[in-house]
């Protein structure tokens, strides 16, 4: 036996609504929308958004209330033209945390956080 893949993660979030609409002009798709649940997709990978304030099973509600979210937590995501890709989220009125870098891992890479502190690097292989 042996691990095959990772599929997804599940976020706490605030805002369900400014969740989504951020996460889209990401350019990510939503196939899955609920009131207090939302999936949003990458290809393959999905990260699903649940309402914390909405969280009505008694085992999971502590989980839903931590805080702050999205501490040491870095998602990869991996752009082609990163360069361009950080001047089209500037376009669309999104801010990054950092500027595209060059780092000594051969990375060229730029964070932005998403409403609830998620933190995503984009980044493209040197």
């Amino acid at each position: 036996m042996s691990m095959k893949s990772i599929s997804g993660i599940i976020c706490y979030i605030k805002n369900l609504d400014k969740t989504v609409k951020f996460y889209e002009t990401l350019g990510f798709t939503f196939k899955t929308r609920q009131p207090a649940y939302a999936r949003a997709y990458l290809n393959w990978f999905w990260i699903e958004f649940l309402a914390a304030d909405k969280e009505d099973k008694p085992e999971f509600q502590k989980e839903a209330k931590l805080e702050p979210r999205g501490a040491g937590l870095y998602l990869h995501i991996s752009v082609e033209g990163i360069d361009d890709f950080y001047k089209s989220l500037l376009a669309k009125g999104l801010k990054p945390s950092s500027q595209p870098r060059d780092w000594p891992w051969g990375h060229r890479e730029f964070v932005i956080r998403d409403p609830d502190g998620y933190k995503l690097v984009f980044f493209q292989k040197l």
